[in-house]
This record gives structure tokens, C-alpha cells and sequence, in this order.
């Protein structure tokens, strides 16, 4: 079956999760995308290691579908490598700081002047154009100076999320920007930069916030779990764990009140509407939480399913992979990987298409598993390769 993206080349500088998820999803929608690291491996590949060579659980996810070369651009046969290889591809992925780009001859004009209709996406931590243009930074930057850390957590203590999704959502923005430049050149024949950043998408995700605090001066503060814009949502002790409950619109609410045995808090203006119930949520919460106290998790969650309330067990990442949902839905493909004792279950692609569906089909590439055969596929014969690797360029 065919792929929206066959016969797309993609070259993969992407380091972590922005600039490599971004080209992960090109991949599963059948792009064929080259990722190129430092020769010895660059450090996201041994985020957690999972395998006897020390590659890491973070990279089983981001290399999937993936070529692996390595190659040093920063030597003048690199630059050249580079050169040839962009006159081979459609896409340059890269998640680096604009002086780093133009130090690696990544930049867009030397790019167009190899490749005219060529796509450069390129990610940074903030963005071009401003005083914080070419700092470096991670997901948790995004989280720390978007407001997200400090509505989180208590106002004693933010909290960062473990879960990057400052990253994840930059990747999946990019990716759409991707997909809408190449759309753009297949209409006009023209290239571009998309141009995507860490704090860009941390700023969407709060923006909701930022619009209430410029407009009504609200200074709101952090409540741990508990929503202030709508209840009953928080998270919930039980006898033998905790769930997670969230409700939002008048239906849902009068739901729970007749679960709860409170009709009368249906005439209470405290709780007339969201922001209300929002505002009063502490004392929406102490109810909830007697009732959860006094019940199992299994006997709270089959209620508020009974009582069509959104709830939820919190799961470990053990129970996740035991999680009867994910199994029958085969969210976890398992792939074989080199020096590793059990297969990765890594996340199948996150959207499906019903005429040409993206698919996880490939392990990640070892390092330098295809390095020969893309330098041969460039023109470079073998006492070449040999002697560009006696000078560690690839």
C-alpha cells in the first residue's frame, strides 16, 4: 500500500525529540529519512540505555523507520558530504541554534544553493528574531518560562511534567508545517523554512492563561491536581490506589451531585456554573475525596462509568504495558533490537489515515548501520569510505 510521503528524502540533524519526532513522523508516513550523528554517536542515543552498547530507550522511539550514518560536518569532507547529500534530498531536519546551523552549512541560503526547492525545519529552544535567539535549551525551559511550571505543583513547589510534551508538541507542529511546505512546492516549485521553537509551542499551550491574566488581571496560583476553572477535577486517594476524575460543562456536574447524594448543591450558587464550581473546588474535592477514601480504585471507576463521568486510574509505567486497552488496540509495536534482551514496544504512529496509513515498521538504526551504503549511493568508492573513516569524517 502506499504512503502520502513516498519518494520524500529526509535528512535527519535532529538531536533529542523536536527535530527527531518531527522526522519520526515523516518516516511513518513513508519518507525516507536519513538520520546523521556525531561518529562516536551523539548523546540522545544513549538517553537510558536499554541495549549491551549502551543505546538508549528514548532513541528506540526517535530512530525507527530511520537510516543511521554518521559524519562530522564540521570538517571540510563533511561539509562536503553535506553538500552532496542535500542535493539528493527534499527535507533538512535540524533542531539547532541559528550559529549552529550556519557553522554546519546548514543554514538556508547555503542549503538553496545546493538544492533551490529545498525544506529546511528548523527547531530552537526560542525562536529567531528575538534577545533569546541562540540560547540552547530543553523541553523543561519551554514548561519553566511559558507559566506552565508555575500553574503546576503548589506555589511553595512547581512542578516541571516528566512527560516532554513541549518536545512531542513542537515535533508534531513541525511536522505540519513540513507537510504544508512540501505541499506548497508541489504546487509552486518553490522551497522554504519552517520554522518552529520550543517556547512557540509552550506559549500555545498557556495561551488560554496568558489571554485571561492580560484581560482580567486574574494572578491565579498553582492547586496541585485540582482544575480551577471547572470541578469536580482533581486526583483522588482511594483504598488501594488513585484515580484521576475531570469534569467539565453543567450535565457532567449534575451527574456527580446525584452520584454523590448532594442535590441541594444544585441550587447552590457556589457551584452555578465552571468558573464557580473553578473556584470553589476545594470544597468540591473534600466531598469527592471522602467518597473515594471509603471504595477501591476499581469500585470508583466502575461507578463514575456507570454515572458517565470522565475518570481514570493513575498507572505506573508497568501497568501501562499490562493495560488491556493498549494491548487490543496494538499501541506498542514490538521491535527486535540489537544487544537488547527484550524488544522495544515502541508508540505506533499517533494518527492513522484510512487510504494510506503511516505505519511503525523498522527498528532504529545501529550506529552507522548505513553509512557505506549512503556514502556508495553518493558516488564514494570504497577506499574512500576507508579513508574518510581513518580520518573519523564519517
Amino acid at each position: 500500500m502506499s504512503k502520502v510521503l513516498e519518494g520524500i528524502r529526509v535528512l535527519d540533524f535532529g538531536r533529542y525529540i523536536a527535530g527527531p519526532f518531527c522526522a519520526s513522523l515523516l518516516s511513518d508516513m513513508g519518507a525516507e529519512v536519513i538520520r546523521i550523528e556525531k561518529v562516536d554517536g551523539s548523546e540522545d542515543r544513549f538517553l537510558s540505555p536499554v541495549s549491551e552498547s549502551g543505546d538508549g530507550a528514548l532513541f528506540m522511539q526517535m530512530g525507527r523507520n530511520k537510516l543511521g550514518m554518521t559524519l562530522n560536518p564540521m570538517k571540510p569532507e563533511g561539509r562536503e558530504i553535506v553538500r552532496k547529500l542535500v542535493a539528493t534530498a527534499d527535507v533538512v531536519v535540524a533542531n539547532l541554534p541559528p550559529d549552529t546551523l550556519s557553522a554546519m552549512g546548514l543554514d538556508y541560503d547555503s542549503l538553496r544553493a545546493v538544492k533551490p526547492d529545498i525544506i529546511l525545519t528548523m527547531i530552537s529552544a526560542f525562536g529567531t528574531g528575538g534577545p533569546y535567539s541562540n540560547r540552547t535549551g530543553f523541553d523543561g525551559l519551554g514548561q519553566a518560562m511559558s507559566g506552565a511550571m508555575y500553574m503546576s505543583g503548589t506555589p511553595e513547589q512547581p512542578v516541571k511534567s516528566y512527560a516532554p510534551f513541549i518536545d512531542f508538541g513542537t515535533a508534531s507542529l513541525s511536522a505540519v508545517g513540513t507537510m504544508a511546505a512540501l505541499l506548497e512546492r508541489q504546487k509552486t516549485g518553490r522551497g522554504q523554512v519552517v520554522e518552529a521553537s520550543l517556547f512557540n509551542t509552550a506559549l500555545t499551550m498557556m495561551n488560554g492563561t496568558l489571554i485571561e491574566q492580560a484581560m482580567i488581571n486574574r494572578n491565579r496560583v498553582a492547586t496541585l491536581n485540582r482544575s480551577q476553572t471547572s470541578g469536580p477535577a482533581d486526583t483522588f486517594k482511594t483504598r488501594d490506589g488513585w484515580v484521576l476524575v475531570q469534569s467539565v460543562g453543567g450535565p457532567l456536574f449534575e451527574r456527580w451531585v446525584n452520584l454523590m447524594g448532594e442535590p441541594q448543591w444544585l441550587e447552590d450558587p457556589r457551584f452555578k456554573d465552571d468558573i464557580n464550581r473553578g473556584e470553589n473546588g476545594e470544597i468540591i474535592s473534600a466531598r469527592l475525596a471522602k467518597w473515594c477514601a471509603e471504595r477501591s480504585s476499581a469500585q470508583v471507576l466502575a461507578e463514575m462509568e456507570a454515572a458517565r463521568i470522565p475518570a481514570g486510574p493513575i498507572m505506573s509505567p508497568q501497568q501501562v504495558l499490562d493495560d488491556p486497552h493498549v494491548a487490543a488496540r496494538q499501541m506498542l509495536k514490538p521491535l527486535a533490537y540489537p544487544g537488547a534482551a527484550q524488544p522495544a514496544p515502541v508508540m505506533v504512529t499517533p494518527f492513522s489515515l484510512s487510504a494510506t496509513p503511516p505505519a511503525v515498521e523498522k527498528r532504529a538504526p545501529t550506529l552507522g548501520e548505513h553509512t557505506v551504503s549512503i556514502m556508495q549511493s553518493l558516488g564514494y568508492s570504497e577506499a574512500d569510505i576507508a579513508e574518510l573513516k581513518q580520518k573519523r569524517v564519517i
